[in-house]
């Protein structure tokens, strides 16, 4: 059986972090994304300290979500600087707080082949990974698996990326739907063999190009979620959805149950 950890997608603003987290541990989360998807927020060392403390203190696994506005394939080369710029941040601030991994959007096609667009996304990663790595950091890149059809992330996608790079990743399975029409269990196991697994689960409302908006987790969305997971594996299942701490309750307690 999994050994599975459950986590909203946020802590809230920092004066009310701490305070947060220890709500969550009283509901039995034992993970929580930070939600640095507009801004890197968590700046001031004290902070950083109380939360960092707090999250150790009460056995929460942080993790990073890095900011929406990332293009590692851009054809502006600024852009694609200033995304490398925006992870790093998000590593650092992120290694400071304990936090075991930086989840991030990879990029978009911006008209060219799929093929030269991972050998760009790849390039990028191995250069940051080699900073993380010259700086000591233990944090770990996890690029997620994208929602939109035409944006590159597609499961095949970032299994490579991982096979290639080595770096971690992050198995939406909310954008899989959304993505593929159907969640391939079986697939997801022979491209993701490894023992952990971060995840991302929500409701989601989609049509014929994909993702269109996150939505509440449903019940029989979860116990179809616990059905397709595979066994022997240490997994975090971070909720995304409107109701993200409610959603993880219940997914919680269906799981127990």
């Amino acid at each position: 059986m999994s050994k599975i950890k459950f986590g909203p997608a946020g802590i809230g603003p920092t004066k009310s972090a701490v305070q947060v987290l220890e709500e969550y541990c009283g509901l039995g989360f034992k993970a929580a994304e930070i939600a640095f998807t507009y801004n890197v927020y968590i700046k001031d060392k004290e902070d950083i300290r109380l939360i960092r403390e707090s999250a150790k203190k009460l056995d929460i696994d942080l993790s990073i979500h890095a900011p929406y506005f990332i293009n590692l394939n851009s054809k502006e080369k600024v852009k694609v600087e200033m995304s490398k710029k925006r992870i790093l941040k998000c590593c650092e601030i992120g290694e400071e707080l304990g936090a075991t991994k930086v989840v991030f959007h990879p990029g978009f096609y911006s008209g060219m082949e799929p093929e030269e667009t991972f050998q760009n996304v790849k390039a990028q990663v191995i250069d940051m990974q080699e900073i993380l790595k010259l700086k000591g950091y233990k944090i770990k890149l996890a690029p997620e698996i994208m929602g939109k059809v035409n944006v590159f992330g597609s499961p095949e996608q970032i299994s490579r990326l991982v096979k290639e790079t080595g770096c971690g990743f992050t198995i939406d399975f909310a954008h899989i739907l959304a993505r593929e029409k159907s969640v391939d269990y079986e697939k997801l196991k022979k491209l993701f063999p490894q023992k952990n697994w971060h995840c991302h689960f929500s409701g989601i409302e989609y049509g014929e190009k994909g993702e269109k908006k996150h939505l509440k987790t449903s019940v029989s969305g979860w116990r179809e979620l616990f059905r397709g997971l595979p066994g022997g594996k240490n997994i975090t299942i971070i909720n995304e959805s409107p109701d993200m701490i409610n959603d993880c309750a219940e997914g919680l307690r269906l799981f127990g149950g």
